[in-house]
């Protein structure tokens, strides 16, 4: 027998030495990327919105924010690396600084439009300030994530961002689904600034507690706890605050106010010149009625379109259900569908006691049907044909209100209308927007049908208009008229409606375009004349 020694040919074992942390430390850093990432997203979108809001002009406002918060995560990703080697508290420091200023932007950005009026400059610094702090966490979480694993960059860099983006995606969903119905656009913010604190500081700090020093980790779960305290006593303030901010925004006193997914609805309330109590709604800061007046647009937008056929009626927009009244004043009338967007509107207009008093309750009579949806998509799907359709969408100063003034949208109205059918639509004042009145009169003559332009006074709009449509481009214009059964009315009679057509010289007709989904013109028009006043 040989006494030979048998060697051991076994190659020695590659790969990066084990990890000297818990098994799922990983797991919980991530977690934290992916917070940190939805987080993140929430401010992006807290600022769009609250921009949308207060100025209006919603391509501009994603477009700043987007571009100035990118810009600026590259900035403080190049400023990160040199706090690589003191990653886990350069990391903590950068989550609690984020949890505060994140918290804080909304509330900060409404002072300042309140206050000061002070709004893009003031956005434009929250931006870049926001999207620093977030592009100095990826240098500094790769490093993290390295060390836990042992891995190689590019491993860690597919974990990150595997987190990061599916992070990404539970943010902007939560947004809009939990965080504005559950707790509005201020205090949403500053619930997920103190979750952005604690999830990014708090937990990385304490995976990380071995390789900090005592004073220093005290130091930062110390910052953690004040970032927390103090978005904890705005929160209690905030809705003091917002009243106060809010009040400095309106004349009147207010006596309603709410932020939706959609819109921000306030109603204020004083005695007017006449002596009468002036009710007013604005949606996103823009006036959408005077209760001293509102029976002038009213019957101007609804009588003409119900001098024909009127046995079913279709009413896109109105939510306030002023229109709905005239439309329920015609006995014959045997039903009439409401499609709104936003439930929160139509819900004020059936229990909110001004409105009811100037809706008359519209909402509740049998022969109503309201729907909350997209008057888009709605029409895509409708099932039936009106003889009349009284259409009261706010002025088309952002994407979303100017695909409903586009070509698309009245070929999509055309597929429920009878070939008899009368279309009214408001359309903006032609004296002080000109160009935008006669871009959707030119709109609805493109999409195949035969228009006649009409504007009255309304004291507290100035001149306004609306243009009266039928389907189908052969014979005259529709006639501007009453019907012989039209209910008393305050304002029009027929003198007014024959004086109504005709338009002074500067404001006849101008040279435009008609307005498309692709080419949205009408929302230039608006955006440059209103932008003034």
């Amino acid at each position: 027998m040989s006494t030979t020694p048998v060697l051991d040919r076994t190659p020695p074992a590659t790969g990066p030495p084990p990890s000297p942390y818990p098994r799922g430390t990983r797991v919980l850093l991530l977690l934290s990327v992916f917070i940190c990432a939805a987080c993140g997203l929430v401010y992006e979108l807290a600022l769009t919105a609250l921009g949308s809001y207060l100025i209006g002009n919603s391509v501009m406002q994603t477009s700043v924010v987007i571009s100035v918060m990118v810009f600026a995560m590259g900035i403080g990703s190049l400023a990160a690396k040199p706090l690589q080697r003191r990653a886990v508290g350069a990391f903590a420091l950068v989550e609690i600084v984020l949890g505060l200023v994140g918290g804080l932007s909304v509330l900060v950005l409404y002072v300042a439009f309140s206050w000061l009026r002070v709004y893009m400059p003031a956005m434009v610094v929250a931006s870049f300030v926001v999207g620093l702090l977030i592009g100095a966490e990826i240098p500094l979480l790769m490093t993290l994530l390295q060390r836990i694993r042992r891995q190689e960059a590019g491993s860690a860099v597919a974990d990150m961002f595997a987190a990061d983006y599916v992070g990404a995606l539970v943010g902007g969903l939560c947004f809009p689904l939990l965080l504005l119905p559950a707790f509005g656009q201020l205090k949403g913010a500053l619930v997920v600034g103190a979750v952005n604190a604690l999830a990014g500081g708090g937990v990385v700090l304490w995976i990380f507690r071995r390789e900090t020093r005592r004073a220093v980790r005290a130091g930062l779960l110390a910052g953690v706890a004040g970032v927390l305290a103090v978005l904890g006593t705005v929160y209690v303030l905030a809705d003091d605050i917002e009243v106060t901010a809010r009040q400095k925004l309106y004349r009147d006193p207010i006596i309603h106010a709410e932020t939706t997914p959609y819109q921000d609805i306030v109603v204020t309330r004083s005695t007017a010149f006449t002596g009468e109590p002036d009710t007013r709604l604005f949606l996103n800061g823009d006036l959408q009625f005077s209760s001293v007046d509102e029976y002038r647009y009213h019957e101007a937008l609804v009588h003409p379109a119900l001098s024909g056929k009127r046995s079913s009626v279709l009413i896109l927009g109105g939510g306030d259900a002023l229109a709905l009244r005239e439309v329920l004043r015609y006995d014959d009338v045997e039903d009439v569908t409401l499609v709104d967007l936003d439930p929160a509107m139509t819900r004020l207009a059936r229990t909110f006691g001004p409105l009811l008093d100037l809706n008359g309750r519209a909402l509740s009579d049998p022969r109503v049907t309201a729907v909350n949806a997209d008057a888009f998509s709605w029409l895509r799907d409708a099932g039936r044909r009106y003889d009349a359709v009284v259409i009261d969408f706010p002025d088309p100063d952002t994407a979303a209100l100017a695909k409903l003034y586009s070509v698309e949208f009245y070929h999509l109205l055309a597929h429920v209308l009878k070939p008899d059918s009368r279309v009214v639509v408001q359309a903006g004042s032609p004296f002080f927007a000109p160009k935008s009145y006669w871009s959707i009169a030119a709109t609805i003559g493109e999409a195949g049908y035969t228009t006649t332009a009409f504007q009255v006074d309304v004291p507290s709009f100035g001149n306004w208009g609306f243009v009266l449509a039928r389907p189908g481009t052969e014979g005259p214009p529709p006639a501007l008229r009453l019907a012989r059964d039209t209910p008393r009315l305050r304002f029009l009679d027929g003198a007014v409606l024959a004086a109504s057509t005709v338009f002074p010289l500067d404001r006849r007709p101008e040279d435009v375009r008609a307005s498309t989904l692709m080419d949205p013109v009408v929302l230039e028009y608006a955006r440059h004349e209103w932008q003034n006043y």
